[in-house]
């Protein structure tokens, strides 16, 4: 029996990607592939048709099984592909009864969703870290994202059912557990008493002090609760990299974007994180060439990077989404936006090459996740000299850099 599962996009589809395996092997599939796509931007959209016409040529008996955020919203353009036997929303996608050999197709209104299943998954394929879901959905509406539409409100897992995932995967081996969702810092808005994010974390860490490292998922900058920046400062365990969703650095088109914080705001978070952590290390998710963005307004985002000593980037050229307010707005030619992105990662991998210069000579501890390789505390990647067990966290001293990040020894 051989299940593939291929997801495109964030780490909550790994995570669903484990449950899906889980729920067609338990339903005895055999020759099929899950594909589990994404539909931030038009180029994750592609990069999954173009997989799913390779699919159907190269493995003609295979049953092809397309899910995820792309197939929630437009589920007819991808039943149509070829090779493609059924297609489940994001709610069917994680309900055993639709894997059973002969299902349907099934996409459900993923706006009338009220609550998130809890799944036990013990095993990440190939990975050395363990993601565990905590929340699902967004209820906000930033001008340029369809995803609140693939993915429908917000709602939170509870603490029960994460702390059950979390002990499975602890029992598994896993030495380090990474804490997702769509809108994290939006967790708890929906429970009982309302519990905000930090209070949920510092419950779930004080209940496994077997946990050596705990990260979190993307951050709302302007959602981080007071419960969250005391872990910050007194919690060891809580690992000193935070990946802020920023998208720009520009007030005028953050206004635009419908984002809910400011440039100041950002600056004012980096700030407080460094006093009560110094050292700790920033990502930042960013967009180039947002409709109406002029040179002037992404001077201040290219600016931003190295105001906020932002480490690690993610950036996106801007993807214009159907039914989105931006798509309507003036655009920037596409080839702008590439050559805005390329400048964007440029200021990134410079900010990354300071940080690394800065821990040369230190000690760090690294999760290997191959016997030569693997990230340290502030998540940037490790290439170690002495051999190490994957899935293991070593010692390890800095002794040099590469274009990669560190060299230890």
């Amino acid at each position: 029996m051989t299940i593939e599962v291929l997801s495109f996009g964030c780490r909550l589809n790994t995570y669903e990607g484990e449950v899906m395996r889980g729920h067609a092997a338990a339903a005895g599939l055999c020759d099929t592939i899950i594909v589990n796509t994404c539909a931030v931007t038009s180029e994750a959209e592609r990069q999954a048709r173009q997989t799913i016409r390779r699919l159907s040529r190269e493995q003609p008996g295979a049953r092809i099984v397309v899910t995820g955020c792309a197939a929630q919203i437009d589920p007819l353009a991808w039943s149509a592909l070829p090779g493609v036997s059924r297609v489940l929303g994001n709610v069917e996608k994680l309900d055993a009864a639709h894997w059973s050999p002969d299902a349907p197709s099934a996409v459900s209104d993923i706006m009338a969703a009220t609550e998130t299943a809890a799944h036990l998954v013990t095993e990440f394929v190939g990975r050395a870290r363990a993601f565990v879901q905590v929340q699902q959905g967004c209820d906000h509406r930033c001008t340029f994202c369809i995803i609140p539409f693939g993915r429908g409100p917000s709602r939170s897992v509870a603490l029960g059912a994460i702390l059950d995932q979390c002990r499975a995967l602890i029992g598994s081996g896993y030495q380090e557990i990474v804490l997702t969702g769509v809108d994290i810092t939006s967790y708890g808005g929906d429970l009982p008493g309302k519990p905000p994010l930090g209070q949920m974390v510092r419950r779930l860490l004080a209940l496994l002090p077997e946990l050596p490292r705990l990260r979190l998922s993307s951050l709302d900058p302007c959602e981080i609760d007071e419960d969250l920046w005391k872990l910050i400062a007194e919690e060891p365990r809580l690992m000193p990299h935070l990946h802020l969703s920023i998208q720009a650095g520009s007030d005028l088109i953050l206004k635009r974007m419908k984002r809910r914080h400011l440039r100041a705001d950002v600056l004012a978070v980096v700030a407080r994180a460094r006093d009560l952590r110094p050292g700790i290390a920033f990502g930042a998710d960013l967009i180039a060439g947002f409709p109406t963005e002029t040179e002037e307004t992404f001077a201040e985002s290219l600016a931003l990077v190295e105001d906020a000593d932002l480490t690690m980037l993610h950036v996106f050229p801007y993807s214009e989404r159907a039914g989105t307010p931006a798509a309507r707005m003036p655009s920037v030619p596409k080839a702008l936006r590439k050559e805005r992105a390329a400048r964007l990662r440029m200021a990134g991998a410079a900010a990354a090459a300071r940080f690394d210069t800065s821990r040369i000579g230190r000690t760090v501890r690294v999760l290997a996740e191959t016997e030569t390789s693997g990230h340290c505390e502030h998540f940037r990647p490790v290439r170690l000299t002495t051999s190490a067990t994957p899935g293991h966290i070593v010692e390890a001293e800095v002794t040099g850099t590469d274009v990669h990040g560190l060299l230890a020894a």
